[in-house]
């Protein structure tokens, strides 16, 4: 493997903490947690309580007010190496702070921020729609003015932390007849008259993270939770998105860098015709292709957290990051459950759980279809 460089001795530090809370506070929970479709929610207190989240925020909120992607970085990093499933933090830490710390007032901050650092306010972002998924443009839900509040309607799917969200920034047309320049952000609340939550979905992966149905029948939403600006909501959006697609392309890394550990562990145990998986030629050509993939997708993630962290990282590079990335993550982790043979298929090994969450890498966030065409559309090929 290349050497990594872009790592300080405080990011080695918030490593170790990182790697003892997750070992000790979710990996030995994290089957329960597949069974129950849902993470305890003592789990995002604690979390919190030891700076684990939302820690870009001010100190005067409980931050550190230090905004470094390498700290995402390495959470996910630990959090996967745990063997850990289900907490969603990483939206909590890597999707939400462009809209609650760039587009929110001074007033917003002191209704939301310390709750987002503590734990105690869960966040999810609500984009998703039965008929509207990348295509942002085509969403239903409709936000009309009605004096001091917004009158929200409509249903969104596929949500993240969707049952255990307080705040849900929520995207509605405020102008339907504007296309995607009539679109805004709103911060629905938990407990607001007309928001209602539909079911825990049953996925093929993701087992222990809740991912629902809402529901919003004429909630008034006071204007004052508007996110940004009126009928901005769009750009602001495409604004968050490197970060969010550079979140997946970091996860894909760390869950090969899993994979790969697991499979060497196995192959140096388990016998086949009577010699060690190990040892067979089949093996070692294998092993030695995922292990050379994982080394470019590590340095190209590397230099990309670079990127972003100087502000140079564009949603198209971040596209085709996150392209590239999912899809080898795909084909890295098929490989491995291979390896395993039929033990490979029980839920028993971890790898039969890698393999099943895979598959969606390539689907949020954007499909590798709708990555494709972003790409595509700065290659400038039509005349």
């Amino acid at each position: 493997m290349l050497p990594r460089t872009i790592f300080t001795e405080d990011h080695e530090d918030f490593r170790a903490l990182a790697r003892s809370f997750f070992e000790k506070e979710c990996a030995p929970h994290t089957a329960q947690w597949e069974r129950d479709g849902i993470v305890d929610r003592e789990v995002w207190r604690k979390a919190g309580s030891i700076g684990l989240l939302g820690w870009e925020a001010p100190e005067r909120f409980g931050g550190t007010g230090i905004r470094d992607y390498r700290y995402n970085a390495v959470l996910t990093e630990e959090f996967i190496g745990a063997g850990c499933a289900g907490f969603g933090y990483a939206l909590h830490n890597d999707v939400m702070p462009p809209y609650l710390l760039d587009l929110t007032t001074e007033e917003q901050q002191r209704r939301w921020l310390s709750g987002w650092v503590s734990g105690e306010l869960i966040t999810a972002v609500a984009m998703s729609e039965p008929g509207a998924g990348s295509d942002l443009k085509a969403i239903g839900s409709t936000a009309v003015r009605d004096g001091d509040h917004y009158i929200l309607n409509g249903s969104k799917t596929y949500i993240t932390n969707g049952i255990l969200s307080d705040l849900v920034v929520v995207v509605a047309k405020t102008d339907p007849a504007a296309g995607h320049r009539g679109i805004s952000l709103l911060a629905v609340e938990r407990d607001m008259p007309g928001f209602t939550r539909g079911r825990n979905l049953a996925k093929a992966g993701m087992h222990a993270q809740d991912t629902a149905e809402l529901f919003f029948s004429d909630v008034r939403v006071p204007a004052t939770n508007l996110i940004g600006q009126e009928n901005r909501g769009f750009y602001h959006l495409m604004t968050g998105l490197p970060q969010e697609r550079l979140g997946c392309a970091v996860h894909s890394v760390a869950v090969m860098t899993r994979a790969l550990s697991l499979t060497e562990e196995f192959v140096r145990t388990r016998r086949v015709f009577g010699t060690p998986l190990g040892s067979l030629q089949n093996t070692r050509f294998v092993l030695a292709t995922v292990a050379t993939t994982l080394s470019a997708a590590r340095a190209y993630v590397d230099r990309a957290i670079e990127l972003h962290i100087a502000g140079e990282l564009s949603n198209t590079e971040a596209a085709a990051l996150k392209l590239w990335t999912s899809e080898r993550h795909g084909e890295v982790v098929d490989a491995c459950l291979q390896l395993f043979g039929g033990a490979g298929y029980m839920d028993e090994y971890e790898i039969s759980r890698l393999w099943r969450d895979s598959r969606v890498q390539r689907i949020y966030a954007g499909t590798s279809e709708v990555m494709r065409e972003i790409i595509g559309r700065e290659l400038n090929l039509a005349p």
